[in-house]
């Protein structure tokens, strides 16, 4: 899906929604509020045009890489709040490897779109294992608004997580997890 979006009908949308909730759109601290958002739905929602160049690999005969702490924000579909939290990626290279920043741009490719944690941690494992990596293992943990805000209004996180290839496995799924909470309660940062 690519975000063709009609940055005049998300302006009047958005007008008349100020509208709805009883708000006069013509407010000093309103007026520019239409094109405000129509230009942070482009960023916000820029995920659907993002392409992750995971094609981009270097040789390298490397044991598990793990990338920790990456922080995300994307919008929860069912009530289009944010969710937002760090997201935890460990793969076992077969004889190439990725790039941090092409690691950073999968999991934005993924997070800014409407979303929910569990397909958005599905995704990240899909794509990176379909690069004929040995294994792969994503962990996200998030808050939500749409929890936090409204309905029950608890902070609780959730976690959700990805095994694909190797990982799949109870032993190698045990040492990688131990791998990635060592390292992350190790951490310094």
């Amino acid at each position: 899906m690519s975000l063709s979006m009609d940055e005049e009908r998300v302006k009047k949308l958005v007008r008349e929604l100020i509208i709805e909730v009883g708000e006069d759109p013509t407010r000093e601290g309103l007026r520019e509020t239409p094109e405000r958002i129509a230009n942070m739905y482009k960023e916000i929602f820029g995920g659907y045009d993002s392409d992750s160049e995971l094609s981009v690999q270097f040789s390298e005969d490397s044991g598990v890489v793990i990338a920790r702490d990456i922080q995300f924000y994307s919008m929860c579909e069912h009530h289009m709040l944010p969710f937002f939290g760090k997201i935890h990626i460990a793969y076992s290279p077969n004889g190439r490897v990725f790039g941090i920043s092409k690691l950073v741009r999968l999991v934005e490719k993924y997070s800014k779109r409407l979303q929910i944690q569990e397909r958005l941690t599905k995704n990240i494992a899909d794509e990176l294992y379909s690069q004929g990596v040995k294994g792969v293992v994503v962990l996200a943990d998030a808050e939500h608004l749409c929890m936090k805000m409204r309905g029950v209004r608890n902070d609780a996180v959730l976690s959700s997580s990805a095994f694909r290839g190797i990982y799949e496995n109870k032993e190698e799924n045990e040492t990688i997890m131990n791998l990635i909470r060592k390292r992350a309660s190790d951490s310094s940062f």
